[in-house]
């Protein structure tokens, strides 16, 4: 906690991507902002202009947000580019301007490179941390598999070039640090979880939550490629006819029309409800009626929903893929299932849905014990500690926890 009242610490926090996006990285980067201040920091987050007009800025409840004009990316829904030369010029002199206490970069591209450049010039304390696997923009990069290829190992080489300048280099889960400093050639990155409101998405004392109609499988997040969505919807064609399996999946996305057609091709469209965008009471309230959650992406370095179906003590049947295996106990809390293969999850869905309500009871008692491991709690304490001055080794040891097995 800041240590003297008139003069609160300042944290500038850079990323790419910010609400009223909505993804993974930028409910993180929203949530880490909202404890911040309410523990008393100074808190700015600078990110991309999330409409046309020029830089701007904007005073909401958990920081004030710079905005940095912005062009819409021609291959994304809502991605947003900024010029390099802009963005090195505007940020260099919002750090001016601001001399934060700590940097803490969210990304390495656009904003966070020229955060990160300037933060290093200035002598400013610098923490870096990455939520992305830059293979996950192949299916946005036009043009050959080569090229695409080519376009991601640069991106590795520039995370590295530029992430090595921190003072400690973070990322979700064990699993994508392995992975940062395999291809990023960083020497130490630390497994620092994104945490999450694990209370927020308990049921409460006495609270009642009227069951599905019929068993169901959810899904929480985006509608796009990458989350391999269809996945799930193939699935169902597999599931046990007696179970009559339905699934429920929350969030929007440039694939939205592509599934709600594939579901009619399928003959499933009586099964599956697209809720779109929700409250954040109607996603617990989904969140805690879910028979079983489901998350086919192959390309999740941590899956905060997965986390938040978890904390509502929900089984889970997950891609055995990236960071996802960290998150099952085989039989305890759920199960994984070959990634793109629609039958081996079906199989997966069915053992879990045709258990003894004895035994997934069990299973979402196992989930939720998992999830409170990432209690925002924990990991804001150790965010601080890394902001006051922390070393790797010492974040390491703060966050031994074991694991779920």
């Amino acid at each position: 906690m800041p240590s003297d009242q008139n003069t609160p610490f300042r944290v500038l926090i850079a990323a790419d991507t910010y609400p009223p996006h909505v993804n993974g990285a930028a409910k993180s980067c929203f949530r880490l902002a909202t404890e911040l201040t309410a523990k008393g920091y100074d808190v700015h987050i600078v990110a991309p202009q999330h409409t046309h007009g020029p830089d701007a800025i904007e005073v909401h409840p958990e920081a004030t947000v710079h905005r940095i004009k912005s062009l819409q990316a021609p291959t994304h829904e809502y991605y947003r580019l900024v010029m390099p030369w802009h963005a090195k010029r505007a940020i260099d002199r919002l750090i001016a301007q601001l001399q934060p206490d700590v940097v803490h970069a969210q990304c390495h591209y656009m904003i966070g490179e020229a955060a990160i450049n300037s933060a290093e010039a200035r002598r400013i304390r610098l923490i870096c941390t990455n939520h992305f696997m830059p293979e996950n923009l192949d299916p946005f990069i036009p043009g050959p598999q080569f090229f695409k290829n080519f376009v991601s190992s640069r991106s590795w080489y520039d995370m590295g070039r530029l992430m090595s300048k921190a003072n400690i280099v973070t990322t979700p889960t064990p699993l994508s640090a392995e992975n940062m400093s395999r291809k990023a050639r960083l020497e130490y990155v630390v497994p620092v979880s994104n945490g999450i409101d694990v209370a927020k998405y308990e049921r409460q004392d006495n609270e009642h939550v009227e069951p599905h109609a019929h068993p169901t499988a959810l899904f929480v997040g985006r509608l796009a490629v990458e989350k391999n969505v269809d996945v799930l919807l193939k699935a169902l064609t597999f599931t046990d006819p007696e179970l009559n399996v339905h699934a429920e999946i929350i969030g929007d996305g440039e694939q939205r029309s592509y599934l709600r057609d594939l579901a009619v091709d399928l003959g499933i469209e009586d099964r599956v409800i697209f809720r779109g965008l929700v409250s954040d009471e109607e996603l617990r309230q989904a969140y805690l009626r879910a028979d079983v959650f489901t998350q086919p992406c192959t390309a999740e370095l941590q899956s905060l929903a997965s986390l938040e179906a978890m904390s509502a003590s929900t089984p889970v049947v997950l891609a055995d893929a990236l960071a996802l295996p960290h998150l099952v106990a085989e039989g305890v809390n759920g199960y994984l299932f070959e990634p793109y293969n629609p039958q081996d999850m079906a199989e997966k869905m069915n053992l879990v849905l045709s258990a003894s309500n004895e035994e997934k009871h069990a299973m979402g008692r196992a989930s939720h014990t998992f999830a409170a491991q990432h209690a925002h709690e924990k990991i804001i304490d150790v965010v601080e500690q890394m902001y006051h001055g922390a070393t790797s080794d010492e974040v390491a040891v703060m966050l031994s926890v074991p694991e779920l097995r």
